[in-house]
């Protein structure tokens, strides 16, 4: 079974965090060793994260990462709609989703690989994103996991805000995405953190 890892690196140029590593000596009677402990500073888009509708106070449903319904991020089906736009190319539409995917998809869950073998960091930032007209028709779909390399456009029209109204949790910052076949299977791993409605995911894919 091929599994495809679509995680952003948790560390590196981008993470806008800190990681402290600390050694503790342990002994005992029977036995010597030393612990290694870490201590994570970080927020909720570090890497490949998950926003559940409550991300937005005005859409929260209450739904968190210790009480989402394991069914609803665990190899739930979805359908990969490839393009292939450059940096600063602008909209994609609902007439673009449609043609690239040949009709309406009817999955639980969408990837909308818009950059093609490129990853979101690879463009400017913002430069292609899914207008008004791709989210209408995006929420008209039994979706309610989004996956895509593309969200919000630099005016700022509120992508987000349109997705958690309908109840869509979307993921943010994958890679890889351009390494799907059309159909997979999506599942984000995440803690089980009472009342966090964002943070960061371990997001694969299988067929």
């Amino acid at each position: 079974m091929p599994v495809f890892d679509l995680t952003r690196d948790f560390i590196g140029e981008r993470f806008p965090g800190t990681v402290k590593r600390e050694e503790l000596a342990l002994t005992s009677a029977a036995t010597h060793y030393t612990g290694v402990v870490y201590t994570l500073t970080h927020d909720g888009m570090s890497g490949t994260y998950i926003d559940f509708p409550g991300h937005i106070a005005e859409t929260d449903d209450g739904v968190d990462a210790a009480n989402c319904p394991l069914e609803q991020t665990w190899r739930v089906p979805a359908s990969v709609i490839r393009l292939h736009r450059q940096s600063g190319s602008g909209a994609v539409t609902a007439d673009d989703l449609e043609r690239a995917w040949g009709g309406r998809p009817d999955t639980p869950a969408i990837v909308i690989n818009a950059l093609g073998d490129l990853n979101p960091h690879d463009i400017e930032k913002r430069s292609v994103y899914l207008d008004d007209s791709s989210l209408d028709w995006l929420i008209a779909l039994p979706c309610r996991l989004l996956v895509s390399d593309i969200y919000e456009s630099q005016a700022l029209h509120g992508a987000f805000l349109k997705l958690f109204r309908a109840g869509v949790t979307a993921i943010c910052e994958p890679v890889n995405l351009g390494t799907l076949p059309r159909s997979v299977f999506l599942t984000a791993l995440f803690p089980k953190i009472p009342g966090v409605r964002q943070l960061p995911c371990r997001l694969v894919a299988d067929c």
